[in-house]
């Protein structure tokens, strides 16, 4: 027996043994390349969970979560920057503590691509800064490296990428010689799929080679990490803290001391931060305190008359927007992936249109309605499993959230610019600069300041401000 044959042999048994037998159904009229495409395919399934999966999430409609309580989530208030108190001095010396002994490492979620911004490729090699268009991915690299000189010891960056950009985020970091950082320390892994299912619970096929796959959404990323050695490899290193964030954020501090310091000292197995909502409706998370958890609950799933809720001073009264951006304790991921069957994570449901063949006819079928279900986990459901306390820390949202997702309008490509030349000037003016302004108060120049240069508007201080007098760019 060959090696395909035995290959075929093991997943015919797994198939079978998950009630899904009809993905074979081709086999005999597929050539050997066909064949290879769909044991590939076939072989990135865990096949373990699938029957629990399409009897609770499929076929059925899971519960909506209802909660006896929901109050707004306890956090700690933005800290001053002019007046900063002994917990933030502590606190971030903590984190650049952890820093230099080697402890801490940036982990990026990278699986998307650029379509909907009209991008052919990775989401992270968007050309995004406002002068020097320089990708998502080199913003990101420039801080790693700039932290990396502060501290004096290497920094590992973790990249998880998707099967669908894998091979060409390895090649963009290659071409770019990984933007000055030693490419031994940046490492790559692809996040897990999950199939595509009929209602009735069958696996759809998108050829008569190919499974209907997805990536298994950013919450995926715990399971990627354990399945893909990187927790051991991170424990291998000493790493102990994971400082999470997702690839579309030009604004993101990937390596922030406070907050990693703040986390540790706190004994946080999963912290976040937040900042108040834009408006009552802004289409993002909420952290609340449901029967006594912290947890985000979708704008989508929050009641209306919470969502327009107001304190006795008029103020907003649930008003913590998830930024995604997080610091996971090492421990507590391997906790939660030590068992893919006891993953503890939920699935979220949702009905997408799925191109997918027609298994009596052979024929592919273009829907005009929802024909599938498609499943994902969220990082943020991982909030009411630690088992300490969930730090949640507020930030200002124009120093650190803007993100890339829209072709236009809102949380677009010209906003992220906008919001980046506002940052930067806002830093020289710290900085003692003076920063020419239009009638309306905007930068009357695009501005660009190197993470290289700058992490923060302080950085800038000690070195003589620019003359701002056309575009600027500060390296």
């Amino acid at each position: 027996m060959d090696n395909r044959q035995q290959r075929f042999e093991v997943m015919r048994q797994r198939c079978e043994a998950a009630g899904q037998r009809h993905l074979l159904r081709f086999w005999p009229g597929l050539s050997d390349d066909e064949r290879d495409a769909l044991l590939a395919d076939l072989e990135q399934i865990d096949f373990v969970p699938i029957q629990r999966l399409v009897e609770t999430c499929v076929r059925n409609i899971p519960p909506h979560a209802d909660f006896q309580c929901i109050e707004p989530a306890p956090f700690v208030p933005r800290p001053d920057p002019d007046h900063p108190s002994d917990e933030t001095h502590a606190a971030r010396d903590e984190g650049w503590s952890l820093l230099r002994a080697g402890r801490v490492a940036a982990l990026t979620v990278a699986g998307g691509q650029g379509t909907r911004l009209g991008f052919a490729g990775p989401k992270g090699c968007l050309p995004v800064s406002p002068i020097r268009r320089k990708p998502l991915f080199q913003l990101f690299a420039e801080q790693i490296l700039a932290t990396e000189r502060r501290v004096g010891h290497p920094i590992r960056w973790y990249i998880m990428t998707s099967p669908g950009n894998d091979d060409a985020t390895r090649a963009f970091f290659r071409e770019h010689r990984a933007f000055g950082l030693d490419p031994g320390n940046v490492v790559f892994f692809p996040q897990g799929v999950m199939p595509a299912f009929a209602p009735d619970g069958r696996i759809l096929l998108d050829q008569p080679h190919r499974v209907a796959l997805s990536p298994d959404g950013h919450g995926g990323s715990l399971l990627a990490m354990a399945r893909r050695g990187v927790l051991a490899e991170m424990a291998a290193h000493g790493i102990e803290y994971i400082s999470y964030f997702q690839v579309d954020n030009p604004l993101v501090r990937c390596l922030d001391p406070l907050f990693v310091g703040l986390h540790a000292q706190r004994g946080s197995e999963m912290s976040s931060k937040m900042v108040p909502k834009s408006d009552d409706l802004e289409r993002v998370g909420n952290f609340v305190l449901a029967d006594g958890h912290v947890r985000v609950i979708e704008y989508s799933d929050l009641p209306d008359s919470l969502a327009h809720a107001r304190n006795p001073d008029g103020s907003r009264r649930f008003d913590a927007a998830n930024l995604a951006i997080h610091v996971l304790s090492r421990g507590f991921v391997e906790r939660l992936t030590r068992d893919a069957e006891a993953f503890g994570l939920p699935w979220h449901r949702a009905e997408k249109k799925v191109p997918c063949i027609d298994l009596g006819t052979g024929q592919r079928i273009e829907p005009a309605e929802p024909n599938a279900i498609k499943l994902e986990a969220f990082i943020f459901d991982a909030l009411p499993l630690t088992q300490t306390p969930s730090l949640i820390l507020e930030t200002d949202r124009t120093e650190e959230f803007s993100p890339v997702k829209n072709a236009t309008g809102v949380d677009s490509l010209e906003t992220a610019q906008r919001d980046m030349v506002r940052r930067a000037a806002r830093w020289l003016d710290v900085a003692g600069a003076r920063v020419p302004r239009r009638a309306d108060g905007e930068p009357a120049h695009p501005i660009e300041i190197s993470p290289l240069a700058a992490l923060s508007a302080d950085d800038l201080r000690a070195r003589p401000p620019p003359t701002v007098n056309g575009p600027t760019y500060v390296e």
